[in-house]
């Protein structure tokens, strides 16, 4: 099963299952869990060939959604998922195929579509990066630096850095993400309902993730859909706007 990690106590309202994106973990996500299990139990994923998980050369989005169903079984049956990104996606297949298992669903920045960008460029910068004699994040910063310009996307990446417990090492199966590549940014073919639960797809304003010619199919998949930016907020809006995502989830959800 997927690495979790868990916070809040069971109440009322139901468990809540968050679900990272490409290269993120559940660590990523701990400012917001930590807030939503104020009222209720909170479980954030290691995605597979992420984080403390498992590895596997399947990195299929259907493949990533019976991870998601198999957390859900162990919590009892059914919870509220948000997904950010690849993990939106994989969250998405799980509402169309699973719906049983997601009362509502909360994607991030993402939409059921295939893009044309590709993240191979990071991947290569991790894997070309000399990280057998490093004994420090700003080092390795500082290396990262000659193939990856923006530091904030470095500060994302090395989280990803194992610098403490045995040989230096990435947690993240970087051959595998690559192979994937075009796995990963694409969609899968469904032979699915849509899904007719409440959905809530955010996405920040600055970001070109979720563009207004993807709204009819969102609609199309997903007919309760509720489309909300975050303002001022690019891809990664959890980090960025992090209280104005508590609040659209805290309204949503309750």
């Amino acid at each position: 099963m997927l690495n979790t990690i868990a916070q809040g106590t069971d109440s009322a309202l139901p468990p809540l299952l968050i679900v990272p994106g490409l290269f993120g973990s559940a660590r990523n996500w701990g400012v917001i869990a930590k807030h939503m299990a104020k009222t209720r139990r909170v479980v954030a994923v290691d995605m597979r060939n992420h984080g403390d998980s498992f590895w596997n050369d399947d990195h299929s989005y259907p493949a990533m959604a019976e991870d998601l169903a198999e957390v859900i079984a162990s919590e009892g049956g059914e919870m509220d998922v948000m997904g950010h990104s690849m993990g939106g996606k994989a969250s998405m297949v799980l509402a169309l195929t699973r719906p049983a298992l997601v009362r509502r669903l909360v994607v991030a920045d993402i939409a059921p579509v295939a893009y044309e960008h590709t993240h191979d460029g990071l991947i290569e910068a991790m894997q070309a990066l000399k990280i057998d004699d490093l004994t420090s994040r700003a080092e390795a910063d500082r290396r990262l630096s000659e193939s990856v310009s923006d530091a904030g996307t470095r500060a994302f990446l090395l989280q990803s850095l194992e610098l403490r417990d045995g040989p230096v090492r990435w947690k993240l199966n970087l051959d595998v993400l690559g192979a994937a590549m075009t796995t990963v940014t694409g969609w899968p073919e469904l032979p699915s309902a849509p899904y007719d639960k409440p959905s809530l797809f955010l996405y920040g304003s600055q970001s070109a993730y979720v563009k207004p010619q993807a709204h009819e199919t969102i609609h199309a998949l997903f007919p309760q859909a509720v489309l909300e930016g975050i303002e001022g907020a690019g891809h990664w809006l959890h980090a960025e706007k992090p209280r104005e995502v508590e609040a659209a989830l805290e309204a949503f959800l309750t």
